[in-house]
């Protein structure tokens, strides 16, 4: 038996989308180190109106060696930033004070379970209130939660591109 999922969590609206969008102004004026490797600002291309956007996201698994951060859309495939970069996977991230030029890699299921997997492990409690807020239930054949969850949240890592083969 698969972990079963209430409904998806709607993006915010109103203040819920003024208070989750505070991270953003914060990088905005300089802070962004206060958030150290956990977060990163996506700056990304509006598929239908080419205009820049700019999304703040938790980084579930960073490999500096790589070049690379791997993020979650807890809002599905429908969120607009996780559409933005199937058309148009080249964009930059900000950590910290520094930009990268990145091209996005959509991760498979098993990768994703993977993925969740050793997060689970780093960062449990968040993983759980990940889940939670997803409304992802524990299976009950004793298959590992955050592998089910992993399978059911897209993942999609971030790889950085030297400066000279970015166009």
């Amino acid at each position: 038996m698969r972990a079963r999922r209430r409904s998806r969590p709607e993006p915010p609206t109103g203040w819920r989308r003024v208070v989750a969008r505070i991270p953003i102004a914060l990088y905005r004026i300089g802070l962004g180190p206060v958030f150290g490797k956990r977060m990163l600002v996506l700056q990304h291309t509006g598929r239908l109106s080419g205009q820049t956007r700019e999304v703040c996201l938790e980084v579930v698994a960073h490999d500096p060696l790589r070049g690379s951060w791997t993020v979650a859309s807890g809002f599905g495939t429908a969120a607009q930033w996780y559409r933005n970069l199937r058309h148009i996977p080249k964009v930059t991230i900000q950590v910290g004070r520094t930009f990268h030029p990145v091209t996005a890699h959509f991760l498979s299921v098993e990768e994703g379970a993977e993925v969740m997997a050793v997060y689970a492990a780093r960062h449990p409690r968040a993983a759980r209130a990940l889940c939670r807020y997803l409304g992802l239930d524990a299976p009950s054949d004793g298959t590992d939660p955050f592998r089910e969850a992993g399978r059911r949240i897209p993942f999609v890592r971030l790889d950085e591109v030297p400066p000279r083969y970015w166009n």
